[in-house]
């Protein structure tokens, strides 16, 4: 469990970081208070997608698995 919370805190602190800068650099470019806008937008961003990430994850994990089922046996045999 502490191995996934950890996944999800740094997955989320990459992930948000580059939307975040990328999205906002385009929407409004490079202007003077650049920086202050994209941490108040990264920090609204990691907030809400660690617990989407340990929530959603794991269904995602398991529909992924289900979709590639076949595929794993198939390649055994």
């Amino acid at each position: 469990m502490r191995q996934k919370i950890a996944f999800a805190l740094i997955m989320g602190i990459i992930t948000t970081g580059i939307i975040s800068f990328t999205l906002i650099s385009i929407n409004i470019g490079f202007v003077a208070n650049f920086l202050v806008i994209w941490l108040k937008s990264w920090s609204m961003a990691y907030l809400v997608v660690i617990p989407a990430i340990l929530i959603v994850g794991p269904q995602v994990q398991k529909l992924v698995a289900t979709m590639f089922k076949d595929t794993v046996t198939e390649e055994v045999d």
